[in-house]
């Protein structure tokens, strides 16, 4: 059995799983059912942090990790090395999972098709790894190359965005994404800056920051940069857009009792999520009906009351779990919703 500590940094890897231990708990009860035919998917594997506890605790689960990162993905491959064929590592987009989950090679695979995925992690955001990564343009405080892609490999990067987009387009992420009040006026002079000389560096971009937000506001809300950076990461790997498409996708997959956890840290990430999630558990029944008819029940339960938090102590030792949200929801079996329509009736 692994540490109870719900953060424990593994010294290897510098790495913190959020809220380890609850999630574990959420999932629990859908891996048990099915015990050493359980595959869990890790949609999210980044460093390998839950991965690596539910392999311990779930000691006769597979478990499939995918990532779009391929760094990410060497390195959670050797950390779960150990752990032989009941850890399988995907290279994909998270919102792409269903074609390689169910055409892939091996017994995790098999039993996926066979009984669907029993309990799924969607933890969102970019990983602690890919921050302290130097060369990948994450971070604020050191400069580098402004890339931001979770993939090197493919797609426009972050200086691409600030080289070519419009006035309009720049203004529009930065208060989307990154909630900037100063937007319009970032833009503006990231605009009349890369006619200078294009944007290549994250350290200019920070000095344009620090010029252009007022002293004022500078001194309060954090970093200065910190909207920025985010945005244009939500940009570069539209992961929004990825966010909207994996909920149907996962759910989709699920085996009945299966359960499926999204930890987001964004307002925008969580609303996309508990707006999908409030569809997926609402009865389809025209209102005024006293009862759910048959085929209009719910498909799906929550498993949290809401969003639930990171607690005080564990925000001390991780303050990257300062901003999470919790949810998440079970796919009912049938008998499930067969007792809910007889409980209806009774009470009628």
């Amino acid at each position: 059995m692994a540490p109870s500590i719900d953060s424990v940094t593994d010294a290897n890897h510098g790495h913190i799983p959020v809220m380890r231990e609850r999630v574990t708990d959420l999932l629990a009860p859908a891996v048990a059912s099915l015990a050493d035919r359980a595959v869990i998917v890790d949609g999210t594997l980044g460093a390998g942090g839950h991965s690596e506890h539910f392999l311990e605790v779930f000691d006769q689960a597979w478990v499939i990790g995918i990532d779009r990162d391929p760094q990410a993905l060497q390195l959670a491959r050797a950390r779960l090395a150990r752990f032989g064929p009941r850890f399988h590592a995907v290279q994909a987009r998270f919102d792409d999972l269903v074609e390689p989950l169910t055409t892939g090679d091996g017994s995790a695979f098999e039993a996926l098709r066979k009984r669907g995925v029993a309990a799924a992690l969607f933890d969102f955001g970019v990983s602690s790894m890919q921050l302290d990564q130097v060369d990948r343009g994450f971070a604020y405080k050191v400069d580098a190359p402004l890339d931001m892609r979770m993939d090197q490999t493919t797609g426009q990067t972050a200086a691409d965005v600030l080289n070519t987009y419009t006035h309009g387009e720049l203004a529009r992420i930065l208060k989307t994404y990154g909630d900037e009040r100063f937007a319009g006026k970032i833009a503006s002079a990231i605009v009349k800056e890369r006619e200078r000389e294009p944007f290549a560096r994250s350290a200019r971009l920070v000095e344009l920051l620090y010029a252009t937000i007022p002293a004022a506001a500078r001194r309060s809300g954090g970093h200065p940069a910190k909207r920025t950076f985010q945005a244009l990461r939500v940009e570069v790997n539209r992961e929004l857009e990825a966010i909207e498409r994996v909920v149907p996708a996962i759910t989709g997959l699920l085996g009945e009792g299966g359960r499926v956890v999204f930890m987001s840290y964004q307002s925008l990430e969580d609303k996309i999520i508990k707006s999908a999630l409030a569809e997926l558990t609402a009865s389809k029944t025209p209102p005024g009906l006293p009862i759910d008819l048959p085929g209009t029940e719910p498909q799906f339960a929550n498993i949290t009351n809401g969003a639930e938090k990171a607690s005080t102590s564990e925000i001390e030792r991780n303050p990257r779990a300062a901003p999470v949200r919790v949810r998440g929801v079970e796919k009912l079996r049938p008998r499930d919703t067969d007792a809910t329509l007889e409980h209806q009736i009774e009470g009628q």
